[in-house]
């Protein structure tokens, strides 16, 4: 990497240290909208997704495309000038952010895991996502602190990642409010994945199941779930996890039109999948998965001497797919 690219890569990533995993309670938003434009402050430049008021003031969802970190922010903080979806991808064609959206659109045929499933391939190490679909059962907590006490040496805060869904935020606020917890005490730093606001699981094949089936509004999944999320302190990020891993070329294009990218796995535990280098790694952690649980935590212990080593890290999925697409 030359010089003068590290310098404004470090650069870019300062006004996001310290706020891609929650920042305030916006629990007055309105006009929440899909709206992309070139945001800059001084020599910062960034792409807002969204725009949305909130207790009479209107702010940004703001993306890094060189990082794939996340803020909110006042949107008179900035100078912007909106863009249409063609030319986001245009302008920003040799960032990142685009070439992981090439990259997951290139599996949109895909019934099942569509999207980026891989990153870091020549690293010794994991991206961690979890998935907290709904579920009347209490939060896996277990995983999260078997993850701070493994790393806590040579990793803190451990990153990972959670995949959330609106029916879990609302009928799990104490669990949220613990992972949350987590977070302020430095153990953890969590990447916050919108699953979908409601998560609907039906009896039908895979093709009229979950986000395919009949009747679903795009709209009401994607956009108030990440309403949900910015009124419990929680920074969307820019991925996109499909309930089941389940889509179609359609949804893959309609996600990536909201400026989202669809994260799937190549290691989902419970199905019997075992990581490699670089693998993104799905468990459950709602209750509703014992047997991704305990596989995980028989990985951890079978990889606690390379953790020691630090020959088996944990790695943030967005400076995973960072340094995969960066080149």
């Amino acid at each position: 990497m030359k010089l003068s690219r590290f310098l404004y890569i470090v650069f870019m990533m300062m006004p996001f240290i310290g706020t891609n995993s929650f920042g305030q309670n916006f629990d007055q938003i309105k006009q929440y909208k899909v709206s992309f434009s070139i945001a800059i402050k001084g020599t910062e430049k960034l792409l807002a997704i969204r725009s949305f008021a909130n207790n009479n003031q209107k702010y940004l969802l703001l993306l890094n495309t060189e990082t794939l970190d996340t803020k909110v922010d006042l949107a008179g903080n900035y100078n912007t000038s909106s863009l249409k979806w063609p030319k986001v991808m245009a302008t920003f064609e040799n960032s990142p952010y685009v070439k992981a959206l090439q990259s997951a659109a290139a599996k949109d045929l895909q019934l099942q895991n569509a999207g980026i499933d891989h990153s870091i391939p020549k690293e010794k190490g994991i991206a961690l996502t979890i998935d907290l679909c709904p579920s009347h059962k209490n939060l896996d907590r277990i995983i999260f602190q078997s993850v701070f006490e493994e790393f806590k040496k040579i990793e803190q805060p451990a990153p990972l990642a959670i995949s959330v869904s609106g029916k879990w935020m609302l009928k799990h606020q104490n669990d949220l409010n613990w992972l949350k917890g987590l977070v302020q005490k430095n153990e953890l730093d969590i990447t916050w994945i919108n699953h979908s606001y409601h998560h609907e699981v039906n009896n039908l094949p895979l093709t009229e199941n979950f986000l395919l089936a009949p009747g679903t509004n795009l709209d009401v999944e994607v956009l108030e779930n990440e309403k949900l999320m910015l009124k419990n302190g929680l920074i969307p990020s820019v991925f996109f996890r499909f309930p089941g891993l389940v889509s179609n070329q359609s949804t893959v294009d309609k996600i990536e039109f909201y400026g989202l990218i669809p994260v799937g796995s190549d290691a989902w535990l419970a199905k019997g999948q075992m990581p490699n280098s670089g693998s993104i790694v799905l468990i459950h952690g709602n209750g509703n998965e014992e047997i991704g649980v305990k596989d995980f935590i028989q990985l951890l212990k079978n990889k606690q001497i390379d953790v020691k080593n630090k020959q088996w890290l944990l790695f943030d999925l967005r400076q995973g797919l960072e340094k995969e697409f960066d080149r």
